[in-house]
């Protein structure tokens, strides 16, 4: 929330009209004040300005940047974000806390079903009903509950999926939130999951008083929630009206077979799970729920913002796993997307770390399902051109759940005389270098590679990031700051930062905004770092079509990096065997294996993962199987019609038993399992020599 103005103050100065000196003194004073909100905001969940005033902050703070080029990156602070508070524990969580996929409307819901069905489809008729549990979907903070012996022994907030904070203390004075499990019924050791939230009458009345005591007041309930979650004092939750809602459990067995019983047990043991959680016989029951639901959230007594479908069989949620980072039993159907309409004051292009050139709308700011909104996305120029948005135009926007803010139409009837049409650039506005656009693609990207600046402070921005190296404390100020100043050239270069840091003139903690303790937390969390799984280094390299999926594949198809390396640099040759082993592997395409190639074999990633290698470890993959498999490292293709599962059940269960599941036949296939009316890629296996297996075999093989 904003804070009172204590006076009316002068409008600042035009830009243009700013001395030199003038201009350095308050670009500082800008970068002070945007950091100390930025920590406010990030860490203590307590913000003291709007958005739309910190908004003008930074866009006040790049104008400056724009007309005095050589303040660019002077900027040493917090950034954005920032780093976890300190006193807090880390906590490795015994299993992921997973996020879930989103459906935006009914259509998506019916491919989750979909999908669901095609899974299981040997298991579910096609007339059967999928029975699921709808729940309301709290926008709070999610929380890890773990209990021994039916004693509350640690809690954990949600983290970066794989490790939180130890918040154990605070956790402890919520009333909803069972110190001791009810009954004899519970496991020895069990996690259970939820989400603390605070009541709207009580959310009120936490800011009344703070605003009483002349303490900032919190922007939103979830803040609230986060905030006082996170105090070091566990006195201060004490006193914070916290409550807690139980919807899942993690590691640990529980007797249930369905959702619905998993939930009546949470009931029993004492915890607080949400009335309006209820079965629904099939996807029909669960959409007229979520309507139900949608008409009474405005008289909630807490904030919700849609609801979750979760598939009511625990045995069906077992079987049907995870992909990627969420599980394929549940999804988040969000509400519809909020609109309000603004004026659209400019366009400007962003470059991306791959080069692509994206339009960037700044809006007169609104406030949009509770959050202000200054800047939208208009994807690329075909989109500016179908949707005739053209700079001074009013427009609708729209915000759907964490979805980018996107301009939604034009309001013909209220367009200005002046307002003007955009030309795309065919120039990189950063670096100068002609901007191509390849056949079939929307995207028009800058051709500098990483010569381009915004490109390579992109790909550092992304080699530090949470999927990547995860390096603590470095956020993207920070990275924009170090290579302005020319500490940092390439990736490399982080990890030779301490050793060349007393030669720095001024070294690191003598720097504005740096101090021993900070420079000495930064260079142990890079140190931290020196050894990497294979995926998260071909991740962190920022390559086209390299997203975290297509990383895992090919650290479990190739194994290590030196024989990526040299597999990829063969492939090259459009008819070589290493070429055909790159498009086999599962849901590789012809257009993205060529674009890894070209990734890989541009001569500035070559030297980057040279570099790299002279000062991190990239650890082989290792399969993530603790069994022993008749097929662990095997490489396995399954074509035709299976009749016991289906063929994405039967993939995932090889590649949980450690097996490689290719989508093409090579010379390097070790198993052709085929079904009923298998085509082409058995025959290939044939004129190969490839052992081909029945799906009966193939079961027996399994079974060992």
């Amino acid at each position: 929330m904003s804070r009172k103005a204590k006076g009316k103050s002068s409008p600042p100065a035009p830009i243009d009209r700013l001395t030199p000196i003038e201009a350095a003194a308050e670009h500082a004073q800008l970068a002070r004040a945007i950091d100390r909100h930025d920590l406010a905001y990030h860490q203590k969940s307590a913000p003291t300005i709007s958005d739309a005033d910190y908004d003008a902050l930074k866009r006040r703070h790049e104008a400056i940047e724009r007309a005095h080029p050589n303040l660019a990156g002077a900027r040493r602070g917090t950034g954005i974000g920032a780093p976890p508070a300190e006193g807090f524990a880390k906590v490795r969580h015994d299993q992921p806390m997973l996020s879930l996929d989103n459906a935006f409307d009914d259509a998506d819901v019916a491919e989750f079903e979909r999908s669901v069905r095609n899974y299981l489809k040997k298991d579910i008729a096609a007339d059967a009903r999928l029975a699921v549990v709808a729940e309301p979907k709290i926008d709070g903070v999610s929380l890890s509950l773990t209990y021994a012996d039916g004693r509350l022994i640690r809690a954990a907030t949600r983290g970066d999926g794989e490790t939180g904070e130890d918040v154990t203390a605070n956790v402890r004075t919520i009333a909803d939130v069972a110190a001791e499990l009810a009954g004899k019924t519970h496991p020895a050791r069990i996690e259970i999951r939820g989400e603390v939230y605070i009541r709207r009458d009580d959310f009120l009345a936490l800011n009344a008083g703070l605003e009483k005591d002349a303490k900032p007041r919190f922007a939103n309930p979830r803040n609230a929630a986060a905030g006082s979650l996170r105090q070091l004092d566990p006195a201060i939750t004490a006193r914070r009206p916290l409550r807690f809602f139980a919807y899942a459990i993690g590691a640990g067995e529980v007797e249930a077979a369905t959702q619905s019983e998993l939930l009546d047990r949470l009931r029993h043991w004492g915890l607080a799970v949400n009335p309006l959680a209820k079965a629904c016989a099939d996807i029909g029951a669960a959409l007229e729920h979520y309507r139900a639901i949608e008409r009474q959230r405005a008289d909630l007594p807490y904030d919700i913002d849609g609801v979750v479908y979760k598939v009511e069989d625990r045995d069906w949620q077992r079987r049907l796993g995870v992909a990627g980072r969420a599980p394929r039993w549940a999804i988040a159907h969000k509400f519809p997307a909020e609109q309000a309409e603004t004026w659209l004051r400019d366009i400007e292009i962003q470059v991306g770390r791959t080069g692509t050139l994206t339009p960037v709308a700044r809006l007169e700011p609104v406030t949009v399902g509770g959050v202000v909104v200054a800047n939208a996305t208009l994807h690329n120029e075909d989109e500016i051109v179908r949707k005739d948005v053209r700079i001074g135009d009013r427009v609708v926007i729209q915000r759907a759940g964490d979805v980018i803010p996107q301009i939604v139409r034009v309001v013909a009837e209220r367009r200005p005389r002046g307002a003007r049409a955009f030309v795309f650039p065919e120039t990189c506005p950063v670096c100068g270098a002609p901007a191509a656009r390849e056949d079939g693609e929307a995207a028009r990207r800058c051709t500098a590679g990483l010569g381009c600046k915004a490109q390579l402070v992109e790909r550092l921005r992304h080699f530090v990031s949470r999927d990547a190296f995860d390096i603590e404390g470095l956020g993207e100020k920070q990275i924009e700051a170090f290579h302005a100043q020319g500490l940092i050239e390439g990736p490399a270069d982080l990890f030779t930062l301490e050793a060349r840091n007393p030669k720095l003139d001024p070294p690191l903690e003598e720097r504005e905004g740096w101090g021993e303790q900070s420079a000495a937390k930064l260079f142990r969390a890079i140190a931290a770092r020196r050894k990497i799984a294979l995926d998260r280094f071909l991740f962190a390299l920022g390559l086209r079509g390299l997203g975290q999926e297509t990383a895992k594949r090919l650290a479990r198809f190739y194994g290590s990096l030196d024989r990526l390396s040299d597999r990829i640099k063969a492939a090259k040759d459009r008819e070589s065997e290493a070429w055909q082993e790159l498009t086999a592997i599962d849901k590789m395409g012809e257009i993205q294996a060529g674009a890894l190639v070209a990734g890989f074999g541009a001569k500035a990633t070559r030297a980057m993962v040279a570099d790299l290698a002279k000062v991190v470890t990239v650890e082989d993959y290792v399969a993530p199987t603790r069994v022993a498999s008749p097929i662990a490292g095997k490489t396995v293709v399954f074509t035709g019609e299976l009749q016991a599962m289906g063929r994405r059940e039967a993939k995932a269960e090889a590649e949980r038993l450690g097996a490689t599941v290719a989508g093409a036949v090579s010379g390097k296939t070790d198993y052709v399992v085929a079904g009923e009316a298998a085509g082409s890629k058995l025959t290939k296996a044939r004129e190969l020599g490839v052992a081909v297996l029945s799906e009966a075999e193939w079961r027996k093989l399994l079974a060992g």
